[in-house]
């Protein structure tokens, strides 16, 4: 079972952000560069706006894909507004983060210090603490070539 760990112990500080005036497709190059699950948008004074999915930007850009269009707006357009993203603090517990994750199936959250991002939480963050404190041994790395 997992014990309650410190949410600041496994956050990604620093994340990689875009500005909500970007080009949408700016943010996919963002996204599959560094393969992440979606984006925190922040403004010029690093307040966090909103999120951006890799959902968020398959749904702007494949139906364009098909009416031939090459312009589907900005990050803005497509973005979850600041006043519908569920953020988390440093002093939120890694358990009760993971449990409502979970419940409202969402692969990210922002975590935010007096309306500034700091950090984000992931999937992959949470798997390593699982793996940290599960108790179980995982069998070692192994390459597929």
């Amino acid at each position: 079972m997992l014990h309650s760990v410190d949410l600041n112990d496994y956050m990604v500080r620093n994340p990689p952000t875009i500005s909500p005036d970007a080009d949408i497709y700016e943010a996919i190059t963002k996204v599959t560069d560094h393969m992440l699950s979606g984006l925190c948008v922040v403004d010029r004074e690093g307040n966090l706006v909103g999120v951006l999915s890799e959902l968020d930007c398959l749904q702007a850009t494949f139906p364009a894909m098909y009416e031939g269009r090459r312009h589907v707006g900005t990050v803005r357009d497509h973005m979850t507004p600041i006043e519908r993203v569920v953020m988390a603090t440093l002093e939120d517990d890694i358990v009760d983060v993971a449990n409502d994750m979970l419940s409202n199936k969402l692969r990210h959250r922002p975590v935010v210090q007096d309306g500034k991002l700091i950090g984000q939480i992931t999937c992959h963050q949470l798997l390593r603490a699982i793996k940290k404190f599960s108790g179980v041994v995982f069998p070692p790395h192994t390459s597929n070539a």
